[in-house]
């Protein structure tokens, strides 16, 4: 049953490595180009980026939903505490080991449960980013992850991310 277990977390991770970006668009692979003469003598990237933008103005958006503040928590912490009882009994656990993952499961849950109410009820973002191109895009977002405006970003997968 371990092996089994370790077995999937090996190739979740692998799975997960293989998502990995480098961190930006190298320009010494394509030879010859505008870096060999001179334009880049600053150690800075100027390459091209088809994805890449600044923020040029961030607006908060009220989400309009609310709950009682401990809504969450308590939903999650009974059925993290329900889950673990349940796993544990079905593995063949001990009435101890039963309470044991029934109070970790309740701790688990609670969290789970407080991060997704977060998500649910809390404010949002529009970011404007003006793309190297000229194009001007506004994405909506939960996190501004330092973000500020006149900041160099990339736009990934719906996201705006610091560049």
């Amino acid at each position: 049953m371990k092996i089994q277990l370790i077995a999937a977390g090996a190739i979740a991770s692998l799975a997960l490595a293989g998502c990995a970006t480098s961190p930006g668009y190298g320009g010494s692979s394509y030879g010859g180009g505008y870096n060999n003469g001179g334009y880049n003598s600053g150690g800075y990237n100027n390459n091209r980026c088809a994805d890449c933008g600044i923020v040029t103005r961030i607006d908060t958006v009220a989400s309009g939903r609310t709950a009682p503040s401990a809504t969450g928590a308590i939903l999650g912490g009974i059925v993290g505490a329900v889950a673990g009882h349940e796993i544990s009994s079905h593995t063949g656990g001990s009435k101890g080991n039963q309470n044991v993952a029934a109070a970790a499961g309740a701790a688990a849950g609670a969290l789970a449960g407080n991060k997704i109410q977060q998500n649910v009820t809390g404010d949002s973002y529009d970011i404007q980013v003006r793309m190297d191109d000229g194009r001007v895009i506004v994405v909506n977002q939960k996190d501004l992850g330092g973000i500020r405006e006149n900041t160099y970003v990339r736009v990934v997968n719906g996201r705006v991310v610091l560049r």
